[in-house]
């Protein structure tokens, strides 16, 4: 259960202990499996992450309460898009613009491809924007290479990702610190500046997430050195809470930033 009695804002959390989530064997060997099962049985789609807090759907009623007027033309970017559960939802809720899903695992990319195929065959109304999906590594691969037109994405979400890479023992071949520490770098670089950032977590509190996405500065995406940008909390979304040991606190996070200048 996460609880919000962690770093105080504004400060870095310790880092997690490496394990096996955070390695691309490890999801590769998930979505090998979930390709053979989906072809197997087509009505198995494969994990919906969180799941069992209904993250999901409330993300989507999220983005509805705060940022419908976004929903006709919005560039949207799904960080780690898995099976592509996300996207889809998006898109069936009437997001009607750019919606992309990237993910490091070629095999991540094939299912939700597959599961989109397998969509539009089995639905009646065939008329929904398919969903764009690309194997892409945000830590290791060019930004401007995804970058959408006029700088940048609009809106840029990550369920369960920074999760994954946190868990991680790679270190950053330039700084050698581990890879989690240059993430919000990255994800800044492929935002425009008044774009959203919904970073939906298991492993860190609201608290905790606020220090690794609001405790930095960054140079602006756009390649201009001389501007400066930050992220700056602006929502969350409200989950089922718990008390334990007097502790208050909920299964999951999500927190929303925006990029602003400074």
């Amino acid at each position: 259960m996460s609880s919000d009695g962690a770093a105080p804002a504004g400060v870095k959390p310790t880092h997690l202990d490496p394990s096996p989530l955070g390695t691309k064997q490890y999801w590769d060997n998930l979505y090998k499996t979930e390709i053979s099962n989906h072809a197997d049985n087509p009505t198995d789609e494969g994990t919906v992450w969180f799941d069992d807090s209904d993250a999901q759907a409330k993300i989507v009623e999220f983005l509805d309460d705060n940022y419908d007027h976004l929903k006709p033309c919005a560039s949207v970017i799904d960080l780690g898009c898995g099976n592509g559960s996300l996207p889809f939802a998006l898109r069936e809720d009437g997001w009607t613009g750019r919606l992309l899903g990237v993910d490091y695992s070629e095999l991540s990319i094939k299912l939700a491809t597959q599961l989109q195929s397998t969509r539009r065959q089995e639905e009646d109304d065939c008329d929904l924007k398919e969903v764009e999906f690309k194997t892409w590594d945000l830590l290791k691969d060019d930004p401007q290479s995804l970058q959408e037109e006029g700088g940048g994405w609009d809106v840029v979400l990550d369920k369960g990702t920074f999760d994954a890479i946190s868990l991680s023992e790679e270190k950053d071949a330039q700084t050698g610190r581990p890879i989690c520490e240059g993430y919000a770098d990255k994800v800044v670089r492929i935002m425009k500046t008044g774009a959203i950032f919904l970073v939906t977590s298991c492993n860190w509190t609201e608290t905790e997430l606020k220090g690794w996405f609001e405790a930095d500065t960054y140079a602006d995406g756009n390649g201009n050195q001389e501007k400066r940008v930050k992220l700056r909390q602006v929502g969350r979304v409200e989950y089922r809470t718990y008390e334990f040991g007097g502790v208050k606190g909920q299964t999951i996070s999500s927190v929303c930033f925006v990029k602003e200048e400074i």
